[in-house]
């Protein structure tokens, strides 16, 4: 199967569903790829984001990053923006696709949710992921990434400029991601996992 995870900014991905991708290419054998949209600007040097991002990749088990590279803060939801997303899922032939939430305080996440759902009308697996800064979100899908949550945490650490970037007192982002994924875990019955929702999801037998 051929995994799309699409984000706006580097980091994002690997803190909401880098475990699920792991598993995907680890032990499920899937090609993962990934799409940024924006170029982080705002957070940091472009080129120091991109390398982060390519390094968290490789620790990932990702096969190509694609980038978009949209000023950050500045990624609208249109008929340009679709179409570029578009471009990506068919060109690595998307089955699943896994991207943000669309209740979420950062406009560039809001607008990205808004964007990939009529980019990814054809893909048969459409799944919303939990980003630091979603609202109201209540995953229906767990996925136990108690195995990998070592290797999850060592792709987010990757984002060596962003640790520290919480707002939030003696907490880095590392350690949040950890509570996070122990707050789902104990909601989906196990140690760590990431949740989703979705707007389609295909069992397959």
């Amino acid at each position: 199967m051929n995994v799309l995870a699409i984000g706006a900014h580097p980091d994002d991905i690997e803190y909401a569903c880098a475990g699920t991708l792991i598993r995907h290419a680890n032990e499920g054998k899937d090609r993962v790829f990934l799409l940024i949209a924006t170029d982080g600007s705002s957070g940091g040097d472009p080129a120091v984001r991109r390398q982060e991002q390519l390094d968290a990749a490789k620790l990932i088990g990702v096969e190509e990053v694609f980038f978009l590279d949209y000023p950050d803060t500045q990624f609208e939801c249109n008929r340009d923006s679709i179409m570029k997303i578009e471009e990506v899922i068919n060109k690595v032939d998307a089955e699943t696709v896994y991207t943000h939430w669309g209740e979420d305080t950062h406009q560039d996440h809001r607008a990205i949710a808004r964007a990939v759902v009529p980019a990814a009308r054809r893909v048969p697996n459409l799944l919303y992921f939990e980003g630091f800064s979603a609202q109201h979100f209540n995953p229906t899908i767990f996925v136990n990434i108690g195995k990998v949550i070592n290797q999850k945490l060592g792709a987010l650490e990757a984002h060596a400029s962003q640790l520290e970037k919480t707002n939030i007192e003696h907490l880095n982002i590392v350690d949040i991601a950890r509570s996070a994924a122990h707050f789902r875990g104990i909601q989906g019955r196990v140690t760590f996992a990431e949740g989703f929702t979705a707007v389609r999801h295909f069992i397959d037998f």
